[in-house]
């Protein structure tokens, strides 16, 4: 017997001709920026909201062109939509995307919905080569029977969702699962019959006559679990068979504990089964304590494991590698390239807006000031640029290339030079006021707290200098110092390539302790909470605890880590030179995600309003939702 589906998932296996244009904007509000899905209801839509210029609001928007020739299927189809619109309203819970706006135009319906960047869990099996691990598929589980206990729970009446299978289930970039496409839940009355509807396969018999209470997503869920231990699709099997087709038979590697699980969710009488999602999740939590799971899995971190689970927004293309950070300015993104240029984009989609050239590679991230753009370049120069016009104000000649990045405070500009000095510049005359010979090229990026400026040289030392240039203290490394230092609550801290992490009171350059990598580290650290995070050329990310130094977690890269980490809200975010760029839980060091580029990434992420800009050496920068 097949299934009546009102509703049609929305695939990429057709193309509708009469899709939106990317660029087209909807009641003066949505802009169309890229088709997510299509199916034969009409497309999913990314867009941006206009209503927050200054903010990139990133939305899904849910097309129904309604072309039933029967008024009668045509009036179900519309009542589906409004019904989908109607409970997410009423709705707020972290696994359900929030609904924004619902409106017709031009004879289609739209939903608008909170944009959900991630995969859907049928796509992440297709793309693997087997089963999923049993410890992956046990964290999404708990969070399903979370938001099915939400769901059956939901005042005034309980709502079915009637759909579940892993089409419907994403999981979003943090890692977290998400349920998508409410076209047919339905509020649930006792005693009431409704429509029969579902997908054959993972529906329950009851549904089939129109029957279906909350324990028929119970039978759903372990369905889909079944689906995704095994990787036989339900779909194509013989309907309501699952005591026959049990899940140790095709994947030994599953435990006999949620083996049973799943038997119990899939009975054919709903008596038999699990009575709640809460239930449901309690036996889970069980087995994996007994398996001894629930040691090793985190319900509030679960990792993509595909490279490309992760699409970026947009993307441009210099000329040549990018081994500097980005930086943003009064929404223009600016970023230097190997090509001797310093690009001037659109934050939100990355639109070409100027660039200037110089004579030598651009490989440190700009600063701001009086309107203008500072940078500096390996043609021996620092530029201030008019930042709106890209219109050249002033240079400042060195005696070597200009490889760290420019620092502002008082007035003035802070700038180390291969010249082996360290420069201060008048912003507005662009007149020297000082310069302060190092012993050796200064690569390291000033810190300035307060009136002192912090700084390395490639002669071993750590400076520490008020704004006169007068040298406070120095503090004596055993090889050069080129990454640039961090100063938290007068703790100052750097690396250096002699494999070690130094934490140096800022006020005394007295040492505090040190902690030994296994390699050098060009890696400028960054903190949150008391912990201190860098890389090495060892290929970890280490977290370390800054008031200790004891060791707190390390992660493994597949090449040495030159780039320099991040901190956004729970997420660390690093890039290696193996090409990926690595978004970890800071507490925990787990993987929440990677995206892969085409090159070596030698440089920090740079983050504005929760979009993440990362070069690479493959001549990209990637803009990627955080």
């Amino acid at each position: 017997m097949e299934t009546q589906r009102i509703t049609q998932n929305f695939n990429q296996n057709s193309q509708p001709e009469d899709q939106l244009r990317s660029g087209s904007v909807l009641i003066n509000r949505y802009l169309i920026q890229e088709v997510i899905g299509v199916g034969g209801m009409g497309s999913v839509y990314r867009a941006r909201d206009l209503h927050f210029p200054n903010v990139v609001k990133l939305v899904a928007v849910k097309e129904m062109i309604n072309q039933a020739r029967d008024e009668q299927v045509r009036q179900t189809i519309i009542q589906n939509f409004e019904r989908e619109a109607n409970i997410l309203a009423t709705l707020s819970h972290p696994s359900i995307p929030r609904i924004f706006d619902y409106f017709s135009h031009d004879q289609r319906s739209y939903l608008v919905e909170e944009f959900i960047n991630g995969r859907d869990l049928e796509d992440i099996l297709n793309a693997s080569p087997g089963p999923l691990p049993e410890e992956q598929v046990v964290s999404w589980a708990i969070e399903l029977c979370d938001v099915l206990q939400y769901l059956h729970n939901h005042k005034p009446e309980p709502i079915i969702f009637r759909d579940m299978k892993p089409s419907n289930v994403m999981v979003n970039q943090d890692g977290h699962i998400v349920l998508v496409d409410f076209g047919i839940a339905k509020a649930f009355r006792v005693g009431q019959k409704g429509t029969m509807i579902g997908t054959e396969g993972y529906s329950p018999p009851e549904q089939y006559r129109g029957e279906a209470t909350p324990l028929a997503d119970i039978y759903a869920l372990g369905a889909t679990l079944h689906h995704l231990l095994t990787k036989r699709d339900p779909r194509v099997e013989t309907p309501f068979t699952f005591n026959e087709r049990p899940v140790r038979r095709f994947n030994p590697a599953v435990s006999p504990e949620m083996e049973a699980i799943i038997s119990t969710a899939v009975q054919y009488n709903p008596a038999d089964r699990f009575q709640s999602a809460e239930e449901m999740k309690e036996a889970l939590i069980a087995a994996a304590r007994k398996t001894g799971i629930l040691s090793r899995i985190s319900t509030k971190s679960i990792s993509l494991t595909k490279d490309d689970g992760i699409k970026p927004m947009w993307t441009f293309q210099c000329e040549d590698e990018i081994r500097g950070s980005p930086g943003v300015d009064n929404g223009i993104l600016f970023v230097g390239s190997y090509d001797n240029n310093l690009y001037a984009l659109d934050v939100n989609d990355g639109k070409f807006l100027w660039k200037y050239p110089t004579e030598g590679g651009v490989v440190s991230r700009p600063a701001f000031a009086e309107g203008m753009v500072l940078f500096g370049s390996e043609d021996n120069r620092l530029y201030a640029l008019s930042s709106r016009t890209g219109k050249l104000n002033w240079t400042y000649p060195t005696d070597g290339p200009i490889r760290c990045s420019p620092q502002v405070a008082e007035g003035h500009v802070f700038i180390g030079s291969d010249d082996g000095s360290m420069h201060a510049v008048n912003i507005l005359s662009s007149r020297r006021v000082w310069k302060y010979d190092t012993g050796g090229p200064v690569r390291s990026s000033p810190f300035i707290q307060g009136d002192q400026l912090f700084f390395g040289s490639e002669s071993g030392d750590l400076f520490c200098m008020d704004f006169r240039g007068t040298v406070k203290w120095r503090f004596r490394a055993k090889r050069e110092i080129i990454a640039s230092p961090l100063v938290v609550r007068n703790t100052l801290f750097f690396t250096s390539l002699d494999s070690t992490l130094y934490a140096v009171d800022a006020r005394t350059g007295w040492a505090i302790w040190r902690f030994r990598m296994g390699k050098g580290s060009v890696s400028t650290p960054c903190n949150a909470d008391s912990y201190i995070f860098v890389g090495s050329a060892d290929g970890y990310i280490y977290c370390v605890d800054g008031g200790s130094s004891k060791e707190i977690w390390r992660f493994k890269t597949d090449h040495q880590v030159s780039g320099s980490p991040i901190v956004h809200r729970d997420s660390l975010y690093c890039g290696s030179a193996d090409g990926n760029l690595y978004c970890l839980e800071y507490r925990t060091g787990r993987l929440r995600w990677k995206f892969q580029t085409g090159g070596p990434i030698t440089s920090a992420p740079t983050i504005y309003n929760d979009i993440l800009f990362i070069g690479s050496a493959d001549h990209i920068l990637y803009a990627l939702l955080t």
